[in-house]
């Protein structure tokens, strides 16, 4: 007698997709952990449209479903340095925010996020939040993520996890988990984190191009203790 063939459950997830060292390393994070990944984009009008390119050739690169998301109203709504060249980009003074600070921002991409995952049957959700080091964001803070998920939860009458690989490591840290996930010269070589639109290194100068640095060199000075 024939054994009763049962379809098993792939586990999906999408992963909320900037095309930056950290979603990258979060993407590769992914691979590892779910059957099938789903990268997410959202186009704000952001200040680089380079970043929607770099975003789009890397999930082209590995093989990725990939799904670009109109999000201009946010540019309309919340100018800042990401989404106006004529503002420029600073570090918070007097504990202030950056002016690279978009409100909202993670709010909308992650209630977004749900959606899709919800249309496409995935679970997980994956973002490269940090709140180690970090700028500040009040939308990058662990408590945030935590009281969104309930709240898609029960919005949508889910059951969706949402991941934060990065939550507490910091830069160093996180190319040290690129590496050991088999990413680390893809993340160096093929992400944009640069506020002025320059994919690898960077401009040097900024403060996303500043912070990298000091992280991959840390990393690299301690590769062999870590």
């Amino acid at each position: 007698m024939l054994k009763e063939c049962k379809e098993v459950k792939k586990e999906k997830a999408v992963v909320v997709f900037s095309g930056g060292q950290d979603s990258t390393t979060c993407l590769f994070w992914a691979l590892k952990k779910f059957d099938e990944v789903i990268a997410v984009t959202f186009d704000y009008n952001q200040r680089h449209k380079t970043e929607i390119d770099c975003a789009r050739n890397i999930t082209n690169e590995l093989g990725i479903q990939h799904h670009i998301l109109d999000m201009s109203l946010l540019n309309q709504l919340a100018p800042n340095a990401l989404t106006r060249n004529d503002i420029e980009v600073r570090d918070g003074e007097d504990g202030g925010l950056p002016s690279t600070f978009v409100p909202g921002r993670n709010l909308l991409f992650m209630s977004f996020a749900g959606v899709l995952a919800s249309q496409v049957g995935a679970k997980h959700i994956v973002t490269g939040v940090c709140e180690t080091d970090f700028s500040g964001y009040p939308d990058c803070r662990d408590v945030f993520i935590k009281s969104l998920n309930v709240t898609l939860n029960l919005s949508m009458d889910e059951g969706f996890v949402i991941h934060t690989p990065l939550m507490w490591l910091n830069k160093a840290e996180t190319w040290k988990l690129a590496d050991e996930l088999g990413g680390f010269e893809f993340v160096r070589e093929k992400t944009l984190t640069c506020y002025n639109g320059v994919i690898a290194d960077g401009c040097g100068e900024c403060p996303a191009c500043k912070l990298r640095k000091r992280g991959l060199d840390e990393y690299l000075s301690k590769r062999e203790e870590f």
